[in-house]
């Protein structure tokens, strides 16, 4: 069977996060002063989970497949898991089949890019919460339409909230 590109793209993407943590090393690319919600590292330790505090404010990448909103149907908002500003709606929602959460659009002005070459194989564009910075994943140009793009997005940097139910 043959791997289609995706597939090869999810495996690359695989790849580039053994060792676990390795992300670490490297320094962040956020600037004091970037973004309008500053916390100090204590604080941002002290609101997040470990793992969320190494996915949104240490850049790392979870497992592909491994994060619960993947299979997620119901109709809502996806809020950033760092300061619960919504960043992507349900509708724009789709399966990318690289075991990622992946979205062909975000709400208008919730995300900022940059470019990331941290792989040396490849540069990438880096997603984060315009509000907060956190790392939330990376856009890549192999989308559906109406976009073309398929911003593909670490669920741990990720809330749901239902349809009915207001973002905290």
């Amino acid at each position: 069977m043959a791997m289609t590109r995706r597939q090869l793209l999810a495996a690359l993407g695989a790849a580039a996060i053994i060792p676990a943590g390795v992300w670490r090393l490297l320094p962040s690319a956020r600037a004091a002063g970037e973004f309008p919600l500053e916390l100090s590292e204590a604080e941002w330790r002290k609101r997040l989970t470990p793992r969320e505090y190494e996915v949104l404010r240490e850049e790392d990448t979870e497992a592909p497949g491994s994060s619960e909103l993947l299979h997620e149907k119901r109709a809502g908002v996806y809020t950033c898991a760092g300061c619960d500003q919504p960043v992507f709606r349900s509708e724009t929602k789709f399966d990318s089949g690289t075991g990622w959460p992946s979205f062909y659009a975000p709400i208008d002005g919730a995300i900022g890019t940059r470019e990331d070459r941290r792989l040396l194989v490849m540069v990438r564009t880096e997603v984060h919460c315009s509000r907060c910075g956190g790392h939330l994943g990376h856009v890549f140009e192999d989308g559906p339409e109406p976009t073309g793009l398929r911003y593909c997005l670490n669920g741990v940097a990720l809330d749901f909230v239902p349809a009915g139910e207001a973002p905290a």
